[in-house]
């Protein structure tokens, strides 16, 4: 088939790795692919292996709904004069969706698919009616979790299914315990327990909770880092972050940003470190070198970073709520009250025992070759497949 996926920024979010993976995943089937996304200039994490065309977006970040209607119109204006012929086209978030949805009422295509991977609690307004939008006006609806497929159901009435996530198990390994230190010196971290979360700081990925924890873990593990990596948003968090680096001021954690680039720059004064977006090579490295991933998120469409983790050997430490609990048990991860800093700093505890970590080099890996690709793609593909189905008639 020939399919177009779309997404709405090449930074690494979950929704955007997603996307960059299933295009790859059914190129490797066989499928004509062709991977759009809107780019600012920084382009994708890692070459695509498969044929991609990145819009250029121009001008600055502004007002959200200004940025989301610009971001719209960009998609729009890019395929609304000669729009290539697909069987199929993806939408993968509510901005590629309103555009897709704009194409379809003008003719230019036949209709949509659009994955859900969750909601944003806009309230009311343009953005909530926006994201309504991008979600009624699809033709078929797709869903990462079966969370995700209840919430669409009683939210919009939509019949969901769900495709799932997958891992690159070749990307994403143990590290044999004696390369652990050598991984720590080439991204420049000092010894000592490390922690390590993906996201960003913002109000949804509960940064501020974790750092509570963090904070009682350092009462009997002084030497312990915690290494918050990645943060690519198009939503505006500035005051949280404000709130984040007042709370670790009066908690006593020296912020430093930005990895070092050799061991000859270890900070030993800083505990917790903000890199910011890293290159995919240093995200795996990080997986790899952690003593722990801790993910105590409060909203999340399945927590594709914590599927990666395990697939390290690293022990997870996640929010004992769904998505998370539709696929990890007690015996995969380490499932806390995310709104419990004393539960979330007791688990960080436990997860650098001898045993919690050998649990996780066990299981991790084996929990992971539960979820590939190549079943997200083949799960797609029959969609896509019906969809073709009910285009022609």
């Amino acid at each position: 088939m020939r399919v177009a996926l779309f997404t709405y920024a090449t930074q690494p979010r979950g929704g955007v790795l997603h996307t960059l993976a299933l295009a790859e995943a059914l190129h490797d089937l066989g499928h004509a692919v062709t991977l759009y996304a809107l780019d600012d200039g920084r382009g994708f994490i890692r070459p695509p292996r498969c044929p991609n065309v990145r819009i250029p977006l121009e001008g600055g970040r502004g007002d959200l709904l200004d940025f989301v209607r610009r971001c719209i119109a960009t998609y729009v204006a890019a395929f609304d004069d000669a729009a290539p012929r697909y069987d199929v086209y993806h939408a993968h978030d509510g901005i590629s969706g309103n555009a897709l949805a704009t194409l379809t009422e003008r003719g230019r295509i036949a209709g949509f698919v659009r994955t859900v991977h969750h909601l944003d609690d806009f309230g009311t307004g343009e953005l909530a009616a926006l994201q309504d939008r991008s979600i009624l006006r699809a033709r078929r609806w797709l869903v990462v979790s079966p969370l995700w497929r209840e919430r669409l159901a009683q939210t919009y009435g939509c019949a969901a299914d769900v495709v799932g996530n997958g891992v690159d198990t070749q990307r994403f390994s143990p590290a044999p315990a004696a390369e652990r230190g050598r991984l720590r010196v080439q991204l420049g971290v000092p010894a000592g327990p490390l922690f390590v979360t993906i996201g960003g700081i913002e109000p949804r990925k509960n940064t501020l909770a974790l750092l509570e924890a963090f904070a009682h873990v350092r009462r009997t593990q002084p030497a312990a880092r915690l290494i918050i990596a990645g943060g690519a948003s198009i939503f505006e968090h500035s005051a949280y972050r404000t709130a984040f680096e007042a709370r670790a001021v009066e908690l006593g954690c020296a912020i430093q940003r930005g990895l070092h680039d050799s061991a000859a720059d270890l900070c030993e004064t800083a505990q917790v470190i903000v890199t910011g977006v890293l290159r995919d090579d240093e995200i795996v490295m990080l997986l790899r070198a952690a003593h722990a991933f801790v993910f105590p998120s409060l909203i999340e469409g399945f927590g594709l970073a914590v599927l990666e983790a395990a697939a390290c050997g690293t022990p997870v430490i996640a929010s004992a709520i769904r998505p998370f609990t539709d696929y990890l048990s007690p015996a995969d991860a380490l499932l806390v009250n995310p709104c419990d800093p004393d539960d979330v700093s007791a688990a960080m505890q436990r997860a650098l025992t001898a045993q919690t970590a050998q649990r996780a080099r066990e299981r991790g890996p084996a929990l992971a070759r539960r979820f590939t690709w190549q079943a997200s793609a083949r799960a797609h593909a029959a969609v896509y497949a019906k969809c073709c189905e009910a285009y022609c008639a």
